[in-house]
């Protein structure tokens, strides 16, 4: 649930409106990598709450724009230094309406520890702390032969698709996407990402053994996410060649490729590598 927008300006914080787009843009195209995520819902929802389906937040310094937060489910920070942490976290109070903080790392642990020190309470009940997350990024073509089997996920397959991303989701975040009991909104999601032509599997006699989504996406840059191998064909070697046709098929639309990845997660971390992906940074996630 995201928090209500305040109208006072204190702290230099206040509620960004559609008259600051323009502003916002600029900001956002400082670091298009790092933003890709905020840069996407802000071209498609532009800054009303309403449409975006939460507040984002400005830090102004002398009447210009210096940061921003988006103030949703997702707490994702935007060129936000030191004392734009601590003003976000002095504005946001004590009931956390997030259920993660996610950003360029040392930005979102910055914001995580002035929300922990001012407030405690919720905001320091995190259930999961990823400090660490290698941002990776292709923008040619990669360094191995494609997969031929990977297509982009029809309708039909959308049971089967929803089923390994449900598994997915559980494993990489601990948690089923289940909200009070059903997980009808999350294959809701899934299905529009289908729709948009956003998903991307091998999947052989209707099972689904490899699958990747483009999450958030610009002009240009796109990030994926969701990546998983079944668990019955992990270690023979498909993912890195299934990467790379994401890869290839996302260029025809994006050129820029991203993604961020746990740095603890050796065996995706050598995938990346191995289809041709480079670091270029680091997220870092806190999980409530």
């Amino acid at each position: 649930m995201w928090a209500p927008p305040r109208p006072s300006t204190s702290f230099g914080v206040r509620t960004l409106g559609p008259e600051d787009l323009p502003a916002a843009l600029a900001l956002l195209h400082l670091a298009p990598v790092d933003n890709l995520y905020v840069a996407a819902r802000v071209r498609s929802g532009g800054l009303d709450r309403i449409t975006l389906g939460c507040p984002v937040w400005g830090y102004e310094v002398g009447g210009e724009l210096r940061s921003m937060l988006h103030a949703g489910s997702n707490m994702v920070p935007v060129n936000a230094d030191d004392r734009a942490c601590a003003a976000f976290a002095a504005f946001a109070g004590f009931q956390r309406f997030a259920s993660s903080i996610i950003g360029p790392s040392e930005a979102a642990m910055g914001l995580y520890h002035e929300l922990v020190d001012r407030w405690g309470g919720p905001w320091a009940e995190a259930r999961d702390i990823r400090a660490h997350q290698p941002v990776m990024l292709i923008d040619h073509e990669p360094d191995i032969a494609a997969d031929p089997r990977v297509r982009q996920v029809t309708l039909a397959q959308w049971d089967a698709y929803a089923d390994a991303a449900v598994a997915m989701y559980t494993e990489e975040v601990g948690q089923s996407p289940a909200v009070n009991g059903s997980d009808v909104s999350y294959r809701v999601y899934i299905r529009s990402l289908i729709q948009q032509g956003r998903s991307y599997a091998i999947v052989e006699d209707g099972r689904v053994i490899f699958k990747a989504d483009i999450g958030s996406a610009t002009s240009t840059r796109c990030q994926v996410q969701g990546v998983w191998v079944a668990p019955s064909h992990r270690g023979r070697g498909i993912a890195a060649p299934a990467m790379a046709a994401v890869i290839s098929q996302a260029r025809q639309q994006w050129p820029v490729v991203t993604l961020y990845v746990n740095d603890f997660n050796a065996p995706a971390l050598a995938t990346y590598r191995r289809a041709g992906m480079r670091q270029v940074g680091e997220f870092a996630t806190v999980l409530y």
